[in-house]
This record gives C-alpha cells, sequence and structure tokens, in this order.
C-alpha cells in the first residue's frame, strides 16, 4: 500500500514547531554502539521509518534492540556477527556505517551495497581506501563490500580526497579501536560528525580536533556502552524556516542549534525573511514575496545539499531569476522534473538549475524521487493553486516524523491518503 498527501494550496503557515533527533546522526549512533559491549542507550531518537530499518540490521548483526517512543536501547553481544542482513541494509543508504565498527570489532565486516535515496551514486572507494591503509583487504564481492584484517588494524594517516560524511563516519569508528594514532586530514566537520565523536568519547574513544578538518584519534583496547542523547535535526529544521518563507508565514522552531543552519538562514534573510535566532531555536518570518537568492550546495558550512529542493522550491516563486548548483550529489536534480509538472520555470544545464520565478505554481500529481525531494515538493503544493497530489511519501516518512500532523498544527490544508 503506497500513501500520498493531498495537500491544498494557500496557507500561510504560523505556529511553533519542535524538530526531534537528526535522522542523519541516530542511524550512524546506533551503528557505533557495535563496538562496545553491553547496553547502550539513545535518548531523542526521531520516529522514523530509518530507525526501525537499522534495528533490524544491528538484530541481524546479534544485537537486542528495543524502541521505546524517542528511545532506542541497543545491546551488543560480545562478538557481533560480522556479516550484515542484505535485505535490511540494500534499503538504505545509511546501513553501510557499519562497516567501520563492524571491522574494528570483529577483523570482518560484510555489508551489501546499499540502496536507499535516487540521487545519484555514492561510491565507496574513499571508505574502503580508508579501512586499507589501516591494514584491512577490501573487496566489492557478490554485491557486497567485504573487509577483512589478518589481526588488528593499525592507526595510519588517511587523506579524503572529499570531506565525505559516510568516509569520515566509518574510518572514525574503525580508528577508535586500532592499535595506534590515525590521523584522519580534510574530515567531514558536519554537526552529525561532531555528535558521533562526542558519543565515542563518553565510550571511552580518544578524539581530537572534534569540529576541524583534521582529526587525530588514538586508539584503545576497548570502549565501554554510554547513554547520548541526539542532536537536533538541521534539515527538518530548515524544511520548516523555508516553509515559513514560502507560505509568507511565521514559524518558530526549537530544538536546534541555529548555528548548525547559518548559511540557510542568512540566504532567507537576503530573500526578505525576519530571522530572529535563539539558544536552542529559531523564528523566520516572511510577510511579502521572496527576493531571488542564488545558492550552491557544499559540504559543512556551506549550504546543505539535503536543503536544495527546498532552495529551488522558493526560487520558483521568487522575485528574479535564481541560480541553484548542486556540488554535491549528480541527480538530485530529478526533482526538477516534478517542479515543472508544478509550473515552475526552470533549466538545468549541467549542476546548475536557473529559475525564473513566478506568482504562483499550479496544483498537480507529482512523485518523491527522495526524502527532501518529498518535502520539497509539500512546500510547493503549499504555495500553488487547487490541490496536489504528492505520491511516494514513504520517502519523507523515511526522514520527518509526524510530518502531516505538523503542517496541520500550522494551519496548513493537507491529509494523508491510503490506497
Amino acid at each position: 500500500m503506497k500513501d500520498s498527501f493531498l495537500v491544498t494550496g494557500g496557507a500561510r503557515l504560523q505556529g511553533a514547531v519542535k524538530v526531534s533527533g537528526a535522522k542523519n546522526s541516530v542511524l550512524k549512533l546506533m551503528a557505533a554502539a557495535l563496538l562496545a559491549e553491553g547496553t547502550t542507550t539513545l535518548r531523542n531518537c526521531p520516529e522514523i521509518l530509518d530507525v526501525p530499518l537499522m534495528k533490524k540490521v544491528l538484530e541481524g548483526l546479534g544485537c537486542e534492540v528495543v524502541i521505546d517512543g524517542s528511545t532506542v536501547y541497543i545491546t551488543t553481544p560480545g562478538l557481533p556477527c560480522s556479516d550484515a542482513d542484505f535485505e535490511a541494509v540494500r534499503q538504505f543508504r545509511a546501513s553501510v556505517c557499519v562497516l567501520g565498527p563492524l571491522t574494528a570489532r570483529c577483523g570482518r565486516a560484510v555489508v551489501a551495497l546499499p540502496g536507499g535515496d535516487a540521487i545519484g551514486s555514492r561510491p565507496l572507494d574513499m571508505h574502503q581506501s580508508g579501512l586499507e591503509k589501516m591494514g584491512a583487504t577490501t573487496k566489492i564481492r557478490h554485491g557486497a563490500v567485504v573487509a577483512e584484517v589478518a589481526d588488528r588494524l593499525h592507526g595510519a594517516r588517511i587523506a579524503l580526497d572529499f570531506p565525505s560524511v559516510g568516509a569520515t563516519e566509518n574510518i572514525l569508528t574503525a580508528a577508535v579501536l586500532a592499535d595506534g594514532q590515525t590521523i584522519l586530514d580534510n574530515a567531514a566537520r558536519e554537526p552529525e560528525i561532531i555528535d558521533l565523536c562526542e558519543m565515542l568519547m563518553s565510550m571511552g574513544a580518544q578524539i581530537h580536533g572534534v569540529g576541524t578538518s583534521t582529526i587525530t584519534i588514538d586508539g584503545v583496547g576497548k570502549l565501554h556502552p554510554t547513554e547520548h542523547e541526539v542532536i537536533g535535526d538541521r534539515i527538518v529544521a530548515g524544511t520548516w524556516a523555508y516553509a515559513a518563507a514560502m507560505t509568507r508565514g511565521d514559524i518558530t522552531v526549537a530544538g536546534i542549534a541555529p548555528s548548525h543552519l547559518h548559511l540557510a538562514l542568512e540566504k532567507l534573510k537576503v530573500a526578505g525573511a525576519e530571522v530572529e535566532t535563539y539558544n536552542h531555536g529559531f523564528r523566520v518570518r516572511m510577510d511579502r514575496r521572496p527576493s531571488a537568492v542564488d545558492y550552491q550546495t557544499l559540504p559543512f558550512p556551506g549550504f546543505p545539499t539535503d536543503l536544495q529542493p527546498m532552495a529551488i522550491g522558493i526560487a520558483a516563486i521568487a522575485d528574479g531569476t535564481s541560480v541553484i548548483t548542486e556540488n554535491v550529489f549528480e541527480s538530485r536534480f530529478r526533482f526538477v522534473d516534478e517542479m515543472l509538472r508544478l509550473g515552475a520555470d526552470a533549466s538545468v544545464d549541467g549542476h546548475h538549475v536557473v529559475i525564473r520565478g513566478i506568482e504562483q505554481l499550479s496544483s498537480t500529481a507529482v512523485w518523491s524521487s527522495d526524502i527532501r525531494a518529498g518535502a520539497g515538493l509539500v512546500l510547493a503544493a503549499l504555495v500553488a493553486d487547487g490541490q496536489t497530489e504528492v505520491h511516494d511519501v514513504y520517502h519523507i516518512d523515511r526522514g520527518y516524523p509526524n510530518f502531516v500532523e505538523n503542517l496541520q498544527s500550522l494551519g496548513a490544508q493537507v491529509e494523508r491518503v491510503h490506497h
């Protein structure tokens, strides 16, 4: 059964919403629980589809996992199984983050090449190269990446070609139990990387340079379970920020450090929004048509690729012409095809899209291709005339807890339809 959302445009969103833990953090933290025998507790976990999917992956590795609302308890055995379940892993990209912990703990890991969002190829070259520098042998066999270590991983100097979040995470979680020191250059600096480092350090890991592009890890012989609170989801928070600006609304968002969204909020100011920031949240108000703004996606602290559909959405109704450049995922502009259905005046040229803003989009049926594209289509539907049906919303459910309920609480006319 595939659900869809029926969205009636024209509402001005206003009110308050609280974001829960970050999807891009919780799944990696769940995988990191593999590094220590015993029960690790994660709090402020988002109630999204990907958490039970990761639960299934971990259970296949011998863990006991209990999800109790926003708290997840993971009990890891003395020696986890090293082969990740093919059916569970291939459903979503984040499952590859068990590669580093399994290689470090078991000396062997077999992880199916992951699936998930259709936003372009995301090869594991840097993941494999990093593990190989630490003494592992890796290969792709029967649709899975296989890593093996003769004895123990050892420290190494590793430089990433690109500050890949996934490669940084897998190298980090392998290096914490390796013999000696690992220095990781050109590491990703995303808030979710910092969150992972803080959890690892609370488990007894020795990590220096957290939040910088050079991370130094002194391996230890053993880690212990911990309790950790997941950071707020900056992409969900950013989605609400852009929803406020697009609908000429007024939304206060709590549960997020505004510094994690600094550039995204600055872009809204340039577009004409009023933005106030607080210790654990922000408020976005807009009372006129947005002005056109150019965007280019880059690794943190640049503009997040995960908010690129929202940038396209606001550009589609802005006063003027915007150029949006995608530097992270080559297929993310599949979203533009659906925006054209809604009447957007957009043209793609390589990794750029030129958008000439129009006063209002027109309603029709559209299809989500990934989590963020789905959310972006719902925001676009909010500023279209009439009723838009957004299909394949299981993508949205993978990243946005209680999305329909939150939209309704802010005044949107939206309902979930079961087919």
